[in-house]
Formats: structure tokens, C-alpha cells, sequence
């Protein structure tokens, strides 16, 4: 495994409405997933909180550099169909936090 994957990371946190988790998800997947994959690629992950600031939904996209966050970033944000997603979760997202994480190289990890 090549390490890192990614040199740069968007780490997205989302923080949903009380008992409103599975409604976000389902419009999440159905209305911004389609979108995400054709201009961001595959993610690195999704996660919920489990333990601590709870009603959070994290995802992380890798990129290259920051050239091509930018790039990716406005094919999505300018998509024609990203609209119908903004509009189907705005009563759902409370908060959200986007951090751009660089990956440091650990002489140290075996992987």
C-alpha cells in the first residue's frame, strides 16, 4: 500500500438534526452521491459519530493537490442538478465544518 493515498484530504463534517440522521442520509445518497462521484471520484470514507459530539455525519475526499481540490470542487458546487440537493437538505444540516488536512509521511508506520 502506498502511503499516503492522498496528499491532501477535505474533512467534511455535517452536524444533522436530532432524529433526522436516516432522513439525511437517504437524500445524501439518492440526490448528492450521483453528483459527487461523477465530479469528486471515490471517497475515502463516510462515518457517523458514535461516541462524543453526536448527530454528525463525516466524510473525506483525497485529492492531489490543491490545484485539483479546486478543480473538482467547482465541477461539483457548479453542477446544474447539485441545486436539488442544497434545497432537499437545508432543513436537515444544523452545522457544518470542512478542513483541508495534509498527509505527513511517518518513517516510523510499516504498512
Amino acid at each position: 500500500m502506498q502511503f499516503p493515498p492522498k496528499a491532501l484530504v477535505d474533512h467534511r463534517i455535517y452536524t444533522i438534526r436530532l432524529r433526522k440522521m436516516p432522513e439525511f442520509l437517504d437524500v445524501f445518497n439518492r440526490l448528492a452521491m450521483p453528483i459527487l462521484m461523477q465530479t469528486l471520484g471515490t471517497p475515502l470514507g463516510f462515518y457517523v459519530s458514535h461516541v462524543g459530539p453526536l448527530n454528525q455525519f463525516v466524510h473525506l475526499w483525497g485529492y492531489d493537490d490543491l490545484a485539483d481540490y479546486e478543480r473538482r470542487c467547482l465541477a461539483r458546487d457548479t453542477h446544474p442538478d447539485f441545486a436539488a440537493y442544497f434545497q432537499a437538505s437545508e432543513h436537515l444540516i444544523t452545522a457544518q465544518e470542512s478542513r483541508l488536512i495534509k498527509a505527513v509521511a511517518m518513517p516510523g508506520l510499516k504498512l
